[in-house]
């Protein structure tokens, strides 16, 4: 039997990652990682080496949610190109092993910031590291996803459309109560839905900072995590879901730089972002650019609602879960807020 501290049992795990991993030696332990809200992940300390576990949690989940599949995926049809990923060893579908569905990657040692000031780095560092984590998102759209065997991963067209839909069925399956700013965003997104524009990328989905692992001592990633909600779509879902922390309150679970001085910071602004981000893709202007940003918002509120949910029903992944559920109102409100300042901002240039 494990230790009472062990999730699963560790003589089980160990036999099925040696069979399955080349080179792999147990005995193993164990120890989660304490950010992350969606999938438990583990570091393993082996005689062969470290590597991480990321599972689905325990319980009953929403459907399409906890995809570590995909992730295994995603990561398995990059590891061998330009774009800096853990590389995946195994993907175990055989539930009796821990539990749940989970897949073991390679760990990777290096700098991780969970917040966008970059306090654990000097001033003259931040805008190379904010520029660096611009170049990889870049990279990653101009991925070609036929090339690396990922023309299936998604569906191509009306990215905004499928997702609004998504994710207000996945609100609607994890709703408490009744938030006045989430109704309204309801109402408002499909109302002005922008037209297709035919764009398709490979995209992240959940593209911020403590996603990015940086080399220990340069501006350099050197690999991309939690691909749970990559998939074909539309380029812009990323770059104005990692703009969003420019508009987040520096205090709470999710930290942002809302109201500080970015040039005493040292960190990049909004249209500084944008003409880096266009400047690397080869594009003029973007259009609709408030429409992209309020329905970031609306998505990470409907994963706050979700995680909430989770939490509530005893399977969150952490103990920080009821802290980010209970953000849902004050993150729609924060859209709803940049509706009434931005109510027709048809472009962003890239000058």
């Amino acid at each position: 039997m494990p230790p009472s501290n062990t999730p699963f049992d560790l003589d089980r795990l160990t036999h099925y990652l040696e069979a399955h991993i080349d080179g792999f030696q147990g005995p193993i332990s164990v120890k989660k990682f304490a950010g992350g809200q969606s999938n438990p992940t583990y570091l393993l300390n082996a005689p062969s080496g470290q590597y991480v576990l990321r599972s689905k949690p325990p319980g009953e989940l929403l459907q399409s949610a906890h995809a570590v599949d995909r992730e295994y995926i995603v990561t398995q049809a990059l590891k061998d190109t330009a774009m800096p990923v853990a590389r995946p060893y195994c993907l175990c579908e055989d539930i009796s092993i821990i539990g749940s569905m989970f897949y073991v990657m390679s760990y990777s040692a290096g700098r991780q910031f969970w917040n966008p000031t970059l306090p654990e780095v000097h001033q003259d560092e931040r805008a190379p590291i904010y520029n660096e984590a611009i170049r990889v998102m870049a990279a990653l759209h101009d991925v070609d996803s036929n090339a690396v065997g990922l023309s299936g991963y998604g569906k191509h067209g009306n990215y905004f459309e499928r997702q609004l839909a998504r994710w207000s069925k996945q609100y609607r399956a994890a709703e408490t109560e009744t938030i006045e700013p989430m109704e309204a965003l309801l109402k408002w997104l499909p109302a002005n839905l922008p037209q297709d524009n035919g764009q398709v990328s490979l995209i992240h989905g959940d593209y911020k900072f403590d996603n990015i692992i940086f080399h220990p001592d340069q501006p350099e990633a050197i690999a991309l995590l939690d691909w749970e909600l990559s998939t074909l779509g539309h380029p812009m879902a990323d770059l104005a879901y990692f703009s969003m922390c420019l508009r987040l309150p520096p205090s709470g679970y999710i930290q942002g730089l809302k109201g500080l001085d970015r040039r005493a910071l040292g960190v990049l602004d909004e249209q500084a972002i944008i003409a880096r981000y266009c400047e690397l893709r080869g594009i003029e202007k973007i259009n609709n650019w408030t429409f992209y940003l309020v329905f970031s918002f609306f998505r990470l509120a409907a994963i706050a609602q979700g995680v909430l949910k989770r939490a509530l029903d005893g399977n969150a992944s952490n103990d920080a879960a009821l802290q980010l559920g209970n953000q849902t109102g004050e993150l729609a409100q924060m859209a709803v807020d940049l509706l009434e300042n931005h109510p027709v901002d048809s472009e962003t240039s890239a000058h």
